[in-house]
């Protein structure tokens, strides 16, 4: 594995591979890697040739008040888990790589960035989209792999893809969880152990209403409030939203097309999200 600091080193060594004909895939991750991430380089072996990991803690993305300096980071760690997972080049710019001074130029999302977690964080998925967007030209992958449990992130990002003409696809992998339901995510770590425990009810919560939604229950009020029902145990609900599954809009009953049920909430100081998609057959 190389591990590469600089674009210009980044476009050198792809070059070669390009020339090779050989298939790009790409990673972007702020770090603290977990088996999450794992699983999208996995995704991303299994389907390209080259795989690139990014590291790279985005400062436009967080608020003001937000956890950009207590963000968890532990490179040495991550670097040899990239290793082992047979990541081809780690690319960790610094921040002066990404944003040259007079930095002025940013992506404007439109209203996929509107609703949930882009109607309690102003600005994110401008940030979100603009480092996505200079990571894309840096890298100029075939395709770029994410989690599911940024499920609005996923969906702004494949917009951004289509809009500006980006011949990159967009591969969405599920969401990995933890053995007890949790999903996995670098902020877990804040966790104190009974916070853990009690973060249990997000999962549970949406589980349950997947569970009904298998079932066959279709009415939206009903699913979301078997949701609710079992998050007692959060500190702050900020919201619990079942939204149409292409335009996050919010679902209409009897459910017709596939939808998302979206959940994010705080447990101590610490703001978890996640996800479940309720899936109906294509016609």
């Amino acid at each position: 594995m190389q591990t590469i600091k600089t674009v210009a080193d980044l476009r050198h060594t792809l070059a070669q591979a390009r020339r090779a004909g050989r298939r790009i895939g790409f990673v972007p991750t702020m770090g603290y890697l977990h088996d999450g991430h794992l699983e999208l380089v996995a995704a991303s072996r299994a389907q390209c040739e080259v795989t690139v990991v990014s590291i790279f803690v985005n400062p436009t993305q967080f608020g003001p008040n937000e956890d950009l300096s207590t963000y968890p980071r532990d490179f040495l760690r991550d670097e040899k888990l990239c290793r082992d997972a047979g990541v081809a080049i780690l690319f960790a710019p610094d921040a002066q790589e990404v944003y040259p001074n007079q930095f002025e130029t940013f992506i404007e999302p439109g209203e996929l960035a509107k609703p949930l977690c882009g109607a309690f964080r102003p600005g994110h998925f401008r940030g979100v989209a603009t480092v996505v967007c200079k990571l894309f030209n840096m890298v100029q992958p075939d395709v770029a792999f994410f989690g599911q449990k940024d499920f609005q992130q996923c969906a702004v990002v494949r917009r951004m893809a289509i809009d500006l003409s980006l011949p990159i696809e967009i591969i969405t992998v599920p969401t990995v969880r933890e053995p007890d339901g949790l999903a996995m995510s670098s902020r877990n770590r804040y966790l104190s152990d009974e916070e853990r425990r009690r973060a249990l009810a997000i999962s549970r919560g949406l589980l349950a209403a997947a569970d009904e939604f298998r079932s066959g229950e279709r009415d939206v009020e009903k699913l979301v409030a078997v949701a609710k029902g079992h998050l007692g145990g959060v500190d702050r609900l900020q919201y619990l939203e079942l939204v149409d599954g292409d335009t996050l809009t919010t679902a209409q009953s009897p459910l017709g097309r596939t939808a998302a049920l979206c959940a994010a909430a705080y447990v101590g100081s610490t703001r978890l999200i996640d996800n479940v998609i309720l899936a109906l057959p294509t016609p």
